[in-house]
């Protein structure tokens, strides 16, 4: 009779309580995965923009250097042989035949460039 009490007065969870607790984690967690992938996916985004102003800002200076050198602006191609490619270790920049754009990646986002020409009074722009 002792042994049969003892059982009966057990407090825990019964299966079907775990297994609710088991069910509301799981989707839970399927939403966190979701919302996580659209956050890097906004982030590779807003990189790549970021990437496109830096090329601006490296163009420009390249230009300036090039107005106030001895030899003064020369031409496009030789401002784009100045201009630094390197966006850093994410970035994949295949800047195509020309100097007219490329496409741009990182991660798994990418953006096609078009770039307009430098000439004596200004610097070129990517876009």
């Amino acid at each position: 009779m002792k042994e049969r009490r003892r059982f009966r007065n057990q407090n825990g969870f019964t299966l079907i309580e775990l297994l609710s607790v088991m069910i509301i984690m799981g989707v839970m967690s399927s939403v966190a995965v979701k919302k996580v992938d659209s956050i890097t996916d906004t982030a590779s985004t807003k990189a790549l923009a970021i990437a496109v102003k830096e090329l601006n800002v490296r163009e420009s200076l390249v230009w300036s250097k090039m107005k106030i050198s001895i030899d003064g602006y020369t031409t496009d191609a030789d401002l784009f042989d100045a201009l630094d490619k390197d966006l850093g270790a994410k970035f994949k920049w295949d800047p195509g035949p020309g100097i007219d754009g490329g496409t741009l990646h990182c991660e798994s986002q990418l953006i096609v460039l078009n770039r307009t020409h430098s000439t004596n009074s200004a610097a070129g722009q990517w876009q």
